[in-house]
């Protein structure tokens, strides 16, 4: 069912986020950003003097820690109120602020490591046992002594943590022109009727029965992002120039391995999952070549990708999502289920539907101490109760990892970020395929569940090898400007599509602008594929019921960046080194295009 998008003042605020729970108003906010300047000095007391001794380097650490609690906290708050609305300039200016107070943070406890590093991890050992506080760091100083070559002094330590500021601004201009700033040419049905186009309601155009609808969408969408090609491609240089330039100041042979190195991925993984990929790309031809035939087109465009399989998709409401979601969950436990329902349904969790000026897509957000937030466009279809499945995983492995590690091992590394989200999609889809026999119900199901194999296992790949390259001709100071950038992404998608779908080269090669966010997070984009495959690797381990499944799967959520992500990952029953739970990942995507090769009729050609 659509929904008419409205300002943010319109929105019913029992839908909304609870951002009071954060802070109960801006005046506490105030006095939250006291606090942290006071932190500031507190840390700055300990600058060059952590090689006194344990007790001097545990009140550091721990004023470090105490420092980022409040830190967090406060950039949660202004964030929060940015994100829903990106017109609101009171709120870009709290954002704004906060993103540099969060930079003056990081500089002001850049000193620390590289002191660290000078007193020895030899010495460190000893100190463990000497003050028992110093305990909970021994995995923080073996991550330390591993990225050892590619710490810097003291004093470019504390120049990278200031020039995180203004190094977010290409990716923040990028993100605020999408938000903010576009226009977006109305769509129109094949009766006429004009249709309002915005970040809140493409994904639901895109999947609309009527085929005009979908096309002039997808057009509108495009060429909007079109009309300020060279300023984006502008901001996307600006961010890949950062990424290279953060390898080299820290001695890294590229991008790549300065993403990767600290988390201890080999390299190797992304270049398996490419290969994988391209090897199987076979699968996703015979899949547009099925769609295609069975809605009965001559030819196959773009815009036709999340063409319903059924006339009457089923509407799905927020509750019912929820409900579906909780019982696909509850081979995790009663804890599970009811820290989830209880977060969705009564703590607000949740910024449900679209409005004017909200930030695209969907994420989970926050920071320990706050509710794992989430933020989304639900539009009362089934694709929307599996971005919520989805970012409740985030949300969940968030929630167990504060409620389980301190402030130093309260994030976890971006290769386990999209397991447990992936994994949330995985466990209701199977829920639902073994409860809702309807054909129907079903064919929606698998549209459901090949869109998001398409995001993560088609789209996303596709970006990093496009990711990739782009960094890879900065490396060799060659140019990226937008006819570059348009051209190698139309080239690699035409590869990936094959002879099976119509390419509109311009409007394909823009796909790069339409991701604000992911290609300036170095080298983020293939965990997509990477998260997928290890969240059905556990899904089908816990389906099997194991009998330490779960519990195996819950302890991978605490674990957050206690553990190196690899080795989470075998804690919870999957090795991502080998390309076995890819290959296993793609077999299951064949015995999709299998079951909706069964289901489907085929229907008379048109053009």
């Amino acid at each position: 069912m659509a929904r008419d998008v409205v300002s943010r003042t319109e929105v019913d605020p029992a839908t909304t986020w609870d951002v009071e729970s954060v802070f109960p108003n801006d005046e506490a906010w105030e006095q939250g950003i006291t606090e942290v300047n006071k932190r500031l000095n507190e840390v700055s007391r300990f600058r060059g003097r952590l090689k006194e001794g344990p007790e001097v380097t545990a009140e550091a650490l721990q004023a470090m820690e105490a420092l980022l609690d409040i830190t967090g906290k406060v950039f949660v708050y202004a964030s929060m109120q940015h994100e829903v609305d990106t017109t609101d300039q009171s709120a870009s200016a709290k954002y704004d602020r906060m993103t540099g107070l969060l930079s003056q943070a990081f500089a002001a406890t850049a000193f620390i490591e590289p002191e660290l590093l000078d007193i020895g991890s030899e010495t460190l050992s000893t100190w463990i046992a000497e003050d028992p506080r110093l305990e909970v760091y021994r995995h923080f100083f073996d991550q330390l002594e591993q990225r050892r070559p590619h710490v810097r002094s003291a004093e470019v330590e504390q120049v990278l943590g200031w020039v995180m500021s203004p190094f977010f601004t290409a990716q923040s201009t990028h993100g605020v022109l999408a938000d903010a700033d576009l226009t977006f040419a109305p769509a129109s049905s094949s009766g006429g009727e004009e249709i309002a186009v915005n970040q809140g309601n493409i994904d639901a155009l895109l999947t609309d029965s009527d085929r005009e609808v979908r096309r002039t969408a997808w057009e509108s969408y495009a060429d909007a992002h079109l009309a300020f090609k060279n300023t984006m491609a502008s901001c996307l240089s600006a961010g890949i120039k950062q990424d290279v330039f953060n390898a080299r100041v820290r001695g890294y042979s590229s991008s790549l391995e300065a993403s990767l190195q600290p988390n201890h991925v080999p390299t190797e993984v992304f270049y398996q999952l490419i290969e994988t990929f391209k090897r199987h790309l076979p699968t996703w031809h015979r899949y547009w070549r099925l769609r295609r035939e069975s809605l009965g087109y001559d030819r196959f465009h773009v815009y036709d990708v999340k063409a319903p399989m059924i006339v009457n998709p089923p509407e799905v409401s927020l509750d019912e999502s929820i409900t579906w979601i909780v019982e696909g969950m509850k081979p995790l436990g009663e804890e599970y289920v009811q820290v989830l329902e209880n977060g969705v349904r009564r703590q607000r969790w949740v910024d449900v539907y679209p409005n004017i000026g909200k930030r695209a897509g969907a994420f989970s957000s926050g920071w320990r101490g706050t509710h794992p937030f989430i933020l989304m466009s639900f539009t009362d279809d089934i694709f929307s109760m599996s971005t919520l499945a989805h970012e409740l995983g985030h949300s969940l492995h968030s929630y167990y990892t504060w409620a389980s590690q301190p402030q130093i091992y309260s994030r976890y590394s971006m290769f386990v970020a999209e397991v447990a989200s992936n994994f949330n999609q995985a466990m209701v889809r199977d829920y639902l395929f073994e409860t809702k026999a309807d054909k129907d119900f079903q064919l929606a199901l698998i549209d459901e569940a090949m869109s998001n194999f398409h995001r993560y296992f088609f789209i996303m790949p596709t970006l990093a090898r496009f990711e990739l390259e782009i960094h890879e001709r900065t490396e060799r100071d060659e140019p990226l400007t937008a006819q570059i950038m348009n051209e190698l992404m139309a080239d690699l998608f035409r590869e990936g599509y094959g002879d099976e779908v119509v390419m509109d080269a311009d409007r394909v090669g823009i796909t790069w602008a339409q991701f604000p966010t992911h290609l300036y997070a170095n080298f983020y984009v293939f965990q997509y594929a990477t998260g997928i495959s290890a969240a059905h690797a556990l899904c089908k381990r816990i389906k099997q019921g194991g009998p330490d499944a779960a519990q195996d799967y819950l302890s991978f959520l605490a674990a957050g960046d206690s553990m190196y992500p690899l080795d989470a990952l075998k804690l919870a029953g999957v090795d991502m080194t080998t390309p076995q739970p890819v290959e296993e990942a793609f077999s299951y995507l064949g015995q999709m295009v299998d079951r909706l090769e069964q289901l489907l009729p085929r229907q008379a050609a048109v053009s």
